[in-house]
């Protein structure tokens, strides 16, 4: 089974900006981390309109609006590979606190 999202990436060239494949890695982590926690709260926020009045279970209804809003976000690009893009794009600004001034 292939699947199209799932690509190689180029080691040498994914870890070019550090020099080192571990902080490459950990950056991407700690972007992808960024990312999720925005796309949730923004969620939330846009689902919280939707919210019941009450804790009712047997007037759950179906929401289509609420529907389409949860189908954009599945269909986004997922938090990892966002922070890959945006690493390898230059987009992510990034120090070492170890490292000489």
């Amino acid at each position: 089974m292939d699947n199209p999202g799932i690509l190689p990436l180029n080691q040498a060239e994914l870890s070019a900006p550090t020099g080192n494949v571990y902080k490459t890695i950990s950056i991407i982590g700690k972007r992808a981390q960024q990312i999720s926690n925005n796309v949730k709260e923004e969620l939330a926020s846009r689902l919280a309109n939707f919210a019941p009045a009450s804790d009712n279970l047997e007037e759950i209804t179906e929401n289509r609006e609420q529907i389409e809003i949860s189908r954009y976000y599945e269909r986004q690009m997922k938090p990892g590979q966002q922070a890959i893009e945006d690493f390898m794009n230059g987009n992510v600004y990034f120090r070492d606190p170890h490292a000489a001034e």
